[in-house]
């Protein structure tokens, strides 16, 4: 979907007077199923922030730009500097607006599938680094500013993990295991932040075929034919940005703390 349909679709939301002044912040926002999240949120009509490692003047960055419409913006973060992000969440607020919605979609491509008996540190810790260490930094500092306020829009907290979650892989431990830290991260800032009526909501997508390179697709559309996804098909971006989006507008509010998965059955326990 091109940038001007994004503005058009924010466009006829502002002539019904439905257009939103509300911020949603994205971690790895310009690639993958992070865009696609992104770019839903703002047909929505949130302004979107997106924040990354990436170089900003990398070609990947600025064709989700062109996705997302004028009014988002592109922060670079290093998630390893502790120190950086409430500097960060600052900059956001000050260049834009509250923001109401925090999405962590940010990622780190499986590095090791084999024997976890092999993995070696310089492949596990760096994604230790950014998707717990620096993931709870940066929760943490979009946390305290939430707090800090008062808002009389609803506003919420969704860390996107996956079915490896709670779904032991020995050939890809590193993922399971990190997405597992994850997702108890957000059961724990459910608990503080409910009291402040902020919702903190886990997703957990399953096989969602856009994240996968052809070769694997191939191999992984067999199992789906072969029963592995009771739903019978591939996920696709927009079941999860339909989930997303819902949370966001406040529509799950009284279930903060909910796992959702969205999966088409693949995390069902069955004989």
């Amino acid at each position: 979907m091109s940038g001007e349909t994004v503005a058009a679709e924010r466009a006829i939301r502002a002539r019904l007077g439905r257009i939103m002044t509300a911020v949603a912040l994205i971690t790895g926002g310009h690639h993958g199923l992070g865009l696609d999240l992104a770019e839903a949120l703002a047909l929505a009509g949130y302004r979107i922030a997106v924040v990354g490692e990436t170089p900003p003047d990398q070609p990947v960055v600025e064709h989700a730009l062109s996705r997302l419409g004028e009014e988002a913006r592109y922060f670079r973060h290093d998630f390893r500097d502790a120190t950086a992000a409430a500097a960060l969440f600052d900059a956001v607020e000050r260049d834009m607006a509250p923001v109401t919605t925090y999405v962590t979609a940010a990622d780190i491509p499986v590095r090791h599938r084999g024997d976890l008996l092999e993995i070696e540190a310089e492949i596990f810790d760096p994604a230790l680094d950014v998707l717990l260490r620096g993931g709870f930094h940066l929760a943490q500092a979009v946390a305290r500013g939430m707090a800090g306020r008062s808002s009389r829009q609803y506003r919420s907290m969704i860390f996107v993990t996956s079915v490896s979650a709670g779904m032991a892989s020995a050939e890809r431990s590193e993922n399971s295991i990190l997405m597992a830290g994850v997702a108890m991260m957000a059961q724990v800032f459910a608990v503080r932040m409910a009291p402040l009526g902020i919702g903190v909501f886990e997703l957990r997508p399953g096989l969602i075929e856009t994240a996968f390179p052809p070769g694997q697709r191939d191999r992984f559309t067999a199992r789906i034919e072969g029963g592995l996804v009771p739903a019978a098909r591939w996920g696709q971006a927009a079941d999860v940005a339909s989930v997303a989006v819902a949370i966001a507008e406040g529509r799950l509010g009284f279930s903060t703390g909910a796992v959702i998965p969205v999966d088409g059955g693949l995390s069902i326990a069955r004989l």
